[in-house]
């Protein structure tokens, strides 16, 4: 067995056991997962068995043949980076380092394209880290969901070292470039974001259903970590932006899970879809509506505006709306509509703001100019 299932324990051996026993069948699955390995050793070469193409094709009874083996080494290196990419999650990863660049452009601190840069950039590899053991731990589970049988290890398109490698520069980059190039706070919410995603919500999502809130702190670091690379701290504002996107979490990871019910069940994953559907709707219902307060908020404490307020309610008051249809009739169709939405909620979200609190910022901007001129006309009558 593969060297790396054999250390997620009981369970993952069972989940392997059951990937044979599904092999052995004779029914036309959609997708099925195989991974064939040197029996000899403990190598990690491996070959997926499963859909058809002309780059990877096995037979579908009895042994492999000799040209029906796809060697994982044999990717050009544009398909390579390709595969890092989907390794990295890259729409996630991207959705994050919006976030992070939100968190920097709202900030009541000067602007420095140089750090702004390394901001995002470093915000990226730490991202693309925590995905990368993510998808390590998982690849047992995976296999079972529909929604990840075609992630590249679990499809054996990169070995499992190769992943682990590449998690491991990704966050040694990732949090030396926030450390050398922005300052110590910024590294430290990157790491503690590697840690809490790879560490604590990827094993936990098996355990309890306190995992999506684990998961909503993590989604909520990077707006913090592009504030504190503007500013060099974090204050009662920056903890409003992060209250937004806590809450944001919950009616968009609850209305997705709801759709994958089935999977997240057969992979034996805690989540409030599967476990607790009742208290599933009410959390989605309650994050919802607290976007509103959240906002006002964000306003009261001069973040922004309170222009944000105003343009943000209707986006709010309609992202509430379906949370209540979901609430009062959960199904296929509600949950696909109020996750829907909510990809477009957070993004616009995020532009009212920045553009809400130029003024502010401005206005924050000069005011400490003029402190500080005022502190110089005073120092030099004092030296006369």
């Amino acid at each position: 067995m593969m060297a790396f299932c054999t250390c997620a324990g009981s369970s993952g051996r069972q989940a392997l056991k059951l990937f044979q026993r599904f092999n052995q069948q004779k029914h036309n699955f959609f997708h099925k997962p195989l991974w064939i390995q040197n029996s000899a050793s403990i190598s990690t070469s491996f070959v997926y068995q499963g859909k058809r193409t002309k780059s990877d094709t096995t037979t579908a009874v009895g042994e492999p043949k000799d040209n029906d083996w796809t060697q994982i080494g044999s990717h050009s290196i544009r398909k390579r980076l390709g595969l890092y990419a989907k390794l990295s999650k890259s729409r996630l990863t991207g959705l994050v380092v919006l976030t992070a660049a939100a968190g920097y452009a709202i900030a009541p601190g000067p602007w420095d394209p140089y750090v702004f840069t390394c901001t995002a950039l470093g915000t990226m590899f730490c991202s693309s880290a925590a995905n990368s053991f993510n998808q390590f731990m998982e690849v047992p589970y995976d296999s079972q969901m529909s929604r990840t049988q075609d992630r590249v290890l679990v499809r054996g398109l990169l070995r499992p070292i190769d992943c682990v490698t590449f998690g491991a520069v990704s966050s040694l980059v990732g949090v030396t470039m926030l450390a050398t190039t922005v300052n110590s706070l910024a590294a430290t919410l990157g790491f503690l974001n590697i840690f809490l995603y790879a560490g604590v919500y990827t094993p936990s999502k098996r355990y309890h259903i306190a995992n999506t809130w684990i998961g909503a702190v993590v989604g909520a670091i990077p707006p913090l970590m592009g504030w504190a690379a503007c500013t060099g701290d974090l204050n009662v504002g920056a903890l409003t932006l992060a209250a937004i996107l806590f809450s944001w979490q919950f009616p968009h990871f609850n209305a997705l899970s709801w759709n994958y019910r089935p999977d997240y069940s057969r992979a034996g994953y805690k989540m409030m879809s599967v476990t607790d559907p009742a208290l599933c709707r009410r959390v989605t219902l309650r994050h919802a509506l607290l976007q509103i307060p959240f906002a006002a908020l964000v306003s009261y404490f001069g973040v922004a505006n309170w222009s944000f307020f105003v343009l943000s309610l209707p986006f709010n008051v309609y992202l509430s709306l379906l949370s209540w249809e979901f609430y009062k009739n959960s199904n296929n169709n509600t949950a696909r509509k109020l996750f829907r939405f909510t990809l477009l909620h957070l993004p616009v979200l995020m532009f009212f703001m920045i553009i809400c609190s130029r003024n502010t910022k401005s206005k924050e901007l000069a005011r400490n100019q003029q402190q500080q001129s005022e502190l110089v006309a005073v120092n030099g009558i004092e030296n006369v």
